[in-house]
């Protein structure tokens, strides 16, 4: 709708999309499938003794600030809680998309473009190829934010420390 609002309302306006977000759909398409292997292959939902679901936070984390201890740990996780290998193929998509997102020309967006949808043809899950579906959809959108490098993350942190404060005035 906001979108729709804006193509109406401004014309010429260029619509740009938010790298945070396609990297929160990312994350959730990580989450998506580690919850659905443990399922899978436990038969039940994770548990903390579960590498995979006690590092959640590890495969979330961007692949480029992981130091070696940390990327070891995370080779670990994935031979011995991801035995069909779906957990590190989302990771893999999840950390192609963010260096899409960190592409410096439209030239290396491009290659890195074909680069994900390949990883995305490989992993051949339904959670990877919903996250493709929605690059695609909104590439135009992402391209203007390569071009553009314009975000409105000082906006949504402002927004929402003033949410946080009327949540504590009201006592929630």
């Amino acid at each position: 709708p906001f979108a729709a609002a804006i193509r109406r309302l401004l014309p010429q306006a260029t619509i740009v999309v938010d790298h945070w977000h396609l990297v929160r759909l990312a994350n959730q398409m990580v989450t998506e499938v580690r919850q659905r292997v443990a399922r899978e292959q436990l038969g039940r939902r994770g548990r903390k003794t579960d590498l995979a679901w006690a590092h959640r936070r590890l495969l979330l984390r961007a692949g480029d600030t992981l130091g070696r201890h940390g990327l070891a740990r995370l080779v670990e996780v994935f031979n011995r809680d991801d035995p069909t290998n779906e957990i590190g193929a989302a990771w893999g998509v999840k950390e192609l998309l963010r260096q899409l997102l960190t592409s410096p020309t439209r030239h290396h967006a491009r290659q890195r473009l074909f680069a994900f949808y390949e990883a995305v043809l490989l992993a051949d899950m339904p959670e990877t190829t919903r996250l493709a579906e929605t690059v695609s959809t909104w590439w135009p959108a992402i391209e203007a934010f390569l071009r553009l490098r314009v975000t409105n993350a000082r906006t949504e942190g402002t927004n929402r420390v003033i949410k946080q404060i009327k949540r504590v005035g009201c006592g929630y």
